[in-house]
């Protein structure tokens, strides 16, 4: 998420009543999470673990529950509480504006674009042209939607984050401040849900497909002309690249990279980066023909085990 005009350290320390180390007019740009930041962006860290990776990180500004060595050419912010200031941020340079109309006055829609009755368009959304918007349709604000865009009933473009802190006495929230891109040439069935992004962006590319009721996480992206069945859950920061086939009930779990023109059978489980080109299956979801000679060794247990048996 990029500041609407740049700021300088001294103020990010003063809004969120921290001390900082570095130059006070240090020049400060925006605010993302680890695997989006760039040079002028703030990224928080609250556990020493990830100390290393967030100060080694493209991030100049780096919020932070310990003073530590500053790395040259960036500067710190000294917190008691990173996760807590960093929500104070969020509601600072992007706090939540309710909705004062069913369609905003501020949003934009394109030529012969079709907005069926019952949609709901929040602010500063822009749509392009030729679209189909069925009716039922939930947009929140700051989602971007290009051309040749079809959305079906239910569906739900822009909802939170799924991300908490595990506090002692209760689970809190990290805010969403970023959005939902979807580019030409995409069709969303009925009852998809694609959550915006923390600080950055969740993207559906061009010309890819989703079947009904498939559900995208926070700061996914799926690249170009991807086809994805029904019930299919993808956690956040995930990246799917072009011309990847999910089919139905697939769960992939968070930071994992799925290959170009890989295939994902049915109900498989994904916990770990595959390969492009090749065809999965399973839980975990392995390549077919690997999967097929543990299914063909499982199905051999009972005889061996009987061998054993009468062996004894």
């Amino acid at each position: 998420m990029k500041f609407s005009t740049p700021q300088t350290l001294s103020a990010i320390a003063d809004i969120i009543g921290s001390t900082y180390v570095g130059d006070a007019n240090f020049p400060v740009l925006g605010m993302n999470e680890i695997h989006v930041v760039e040079p002028g962006d703030i990224v928080f860290v609250d556990h020493p673990k990830y100390y290393d990776k967030a100060l080694q990180s493209a991030a100049t500004i780096v919020l932070i529950n310990k003073e530590v060595d500053c790395p040259k050419g960036k500067a710190l912010l000294i917190s008691d509480d990173p996760f807590r200031d960093f929500n104070k941020l969020t509601d600072h340079f992007n706090p939540f504006e309710p909705a004062r109309a069913v369609i905003a006055e501020n949003s934009q829609i394109g030529l012969h674009t079709i907005i069926q009755p019952n949609v709901f368009i929040g602010n500063n959304v822009k749509i392009g042209n030729d679209c189909l918007i069925h009716p039922n349709v939930v947009i929140y604000d700051n989602t971007i939607i290009g051309n040749n865009v079809t959305i079906h009933s239910g569906t739900v473009l822009g909802a939170d984050a799924f991300y908490y802190k595990n506090r002692p006495e209760y689970f809190d929230k990290l805010k969403s401040g970023g959005n939902v891109i979807i580019e030409d040439n995409v069709d969303l069935g009925a009852l998809c849900t694609i959550d915006r992004g923390v600080t950055g962006s969740t993207i559906i590319g061009k010309g890819s497909k989703l079947d009904n009721q498939v559900h995208v996480g926070h700061d996914t992206r799926i690249g170009k002309r991807c086809l994805i069945a029904s019930q299919v859950g993808i956690a956040g920061c995930v990246v799917i690249e072009d011309q990847v086939t999910i089919w139905g009930q697939v769960g992939i779990t968070s930071d994992v990279t799925i290959g170009a023109r890989a295939v994902i059978s049915a109900q498989s489980g994904v916990s770990k980066s595959l390969e492009g080109g090749k065809s999965y299956f399973g839980t975990p979801a392995d390549e077919f023909r690997k999967k097929y000679k543990e299914i063909a060794s499982i199905r051999l247990i009972p005889d061996i085990i009987e061998k054993l048996d009468n062996l004894e």
